[in-house]
């Protein structure tokens, strides 16, 4: 997720669902789509229903004999890729099939092609968010993959092989009021929700000093670690907007048919375009290989069909890069 810190807002699918269902908003039912390319179908209202059964039907990738021979022997002989997993996050990024025990989404889908193509099964481990890094640190995990963002700090601990920028969202309900967001002014004396220590947050404090600054009305924060309580926080009129990963704005919306985007920007604010990347521990020999397989999926056009199913296209990027420049570290 877009942390600064090694923290997280976590929530599990099933407290999301209970509140959705209150609301009348998530569709996660599934819908048995054979087609990889396409696990989505239009519902009533305009809602979109996401494929959420334990099939999936994924998109998968071919075994490259020589990204296969640069990953490390040890992990060639067994045969599997340990793959960190953070599954109570919120659709469409790590979380539960409709079985409630089936890892899905993005996250797993995007593994699955890598180990594909590197000749190995993925294994996913799902996780809390802390204990992910606490496995890439022990080599329980070969590999996290779980929306992590690239930092300058966690460079210094591990290797990362980018797939998806790094955006955030703002939403806010349909007739809510709220127009386009472009900058600081437009959120002056608004009520807006966030995760606490993530970037969303640091880019709402940013904007509201600069508000402040230029006599402007701050920007009124409300924190919120769930997702289910910021879905009713909106619908009642108690905030005005959320501001959160750009994935799991863009799947409500898709999903509830009562909440629109109206604005989106880098995770690192101005400072920098974050970037969502593989990440294992550092100088463990496997970056190269994951930095391969991802940039064969980018290239054969499995790695679009991926991004598509999930309705993520706009996160693409046209190559994987190892180690970037990062997010800077919190002053």
């Amino acid at each position: 997720m877009r942390v600064m810190h090694m923290k997280r807002a976590h929530t599990t699918r099933t407290a999301a669902a209970t509140a959705v269902t209150a609301l009348g908003a998530l569709l996660l039912t599934s819908c048995g789509a054979g087609n990889a390319a396409v696990p989505e179908t239009q519902a009533a209202g305009g809602k979109r229903k996401f494929d959420d059964s334990p099939q999936q039907h994924r998109v998968r990738g071919h075994k490259d004999a020589k990204l296969a021979a640069q990953v490390p022997a040890k992990i060639r002989k067994r045969g599997t890729l340990a793959v960190g997993s953070s599954t109570d996050g919120s659709p469409p990024l790590n979380f539960y099939a409709s079985d409630d025990r089936t890892p899905i989404g993005v996250e797993t889908d995007i593994a699955t092609l890598v180990a594909d193509n590197l000749g190995l099964k993925a294994r996913i481990e799902p996780s809390s968010w802390e204990n992910l890094f606490v496995g890439l640190d022990s080599g329980k995990l070969d590999a996290g993959f779980s929306n992590i963002t690239v930092t300058e700090e966690r460079k210094q601990k591990y290797d990362f092989a980018t797939y998806r920028e790094d955006q955030v969202s703002f939403e806010t309900r349909k007739g809510g009021g709220l127009g386009r967001v472009r900058g600081p002014a437009d959120l002056a004396g608004k009520r807006v929700a966030v995760s606490s220590g993530t970037n969303q947050e640091k880019i709402l404090t940013d904007w509201s000093a600069r508000n402040r600054k230029a006599g402007r009305k701050p920007i009124d924060i409300r924190y919120f670690q769930r997702s289910s309580d910021y879905y009713l926080a909106l619908q009642s009129g108690r905030i005005d907007a959320y501001l959160g990963p750009n994935p799991n704005v863009a799947y409500h919306v898709a999903t509830s048919g009562q909440t629109r985007s109206v604005g989106t920007l880098s995770g690192g604010g101005g400072s920098v375009q974050g970037k969502i990347a593989a990440t294992t521990k550092k100088d463990n020999g496997l970056v190269k290989a994951l930095h391969g397989a991802l940039n064969k999926a980018i290239e054969d056009g499995s790695y679009a069909k991926v991004l598509k199913r999930w309705d993520l296209s706009t996160e693409s990027v046209p190559r994987s890069e190892i180690n970037p420049p990062g997010l800077p570290a919190a002053s």
